[in-house]
């Protein structure tokens, strides 16, 4: 599985994307939305994970604007907005999934590996 990590925290990036390569999978990871895109655009990924508050950007608004060009790749949001009416807004503007931070590791790869399968 090739997936796009978009996290902006340079400490959980790295250990999310090595425990990706464990298990693995192939994850490219960057920190904001037009790295994202850019990596969007040379190359095909099977899952994207996004997270909704960048420094520079909104994993939300990436996944919209992806949407809009008829890429459905499935989207994971990764956030710390718990509140239901958020989760329910992220799943209503595009994004197959939403886990919560913090969150296990080995919970955000099954529910990716769940994404790919589908």
């Amino acid at each position: 599985m090739n997936i796009l990590l978009v996290e902006d925290d340079e400490t959980l990036g790295p250990l999310i994307q090595y425990k990706f390569k464990r298990a693995f999978h192939e994850m490219d990871w960057t920190v904001g939305v037009q790295d994202a895109e850019a990596y969007i655009e040379i190359c095909n990924y099977d899952v994207y994970v996004f997270d909704w508050m960048l420094s520079n950007g909104s994993g939300l608004e990436l996944c919209q604007s992806l949407r809009k060009r008829g890429d459905y790749t499935p989207v994971l949001i990764l956030t710390a907005r718990d509140a239901v009416e958020d989760r329910v807004k992220g799943l209503e503007q595009g994004a197959d999934d939403y886990l919560v931070k913090p969150f296990a590791i080995e919970e955000l790869v099954a529910r990716d590996r769940s994404a790919w399968q589908t």
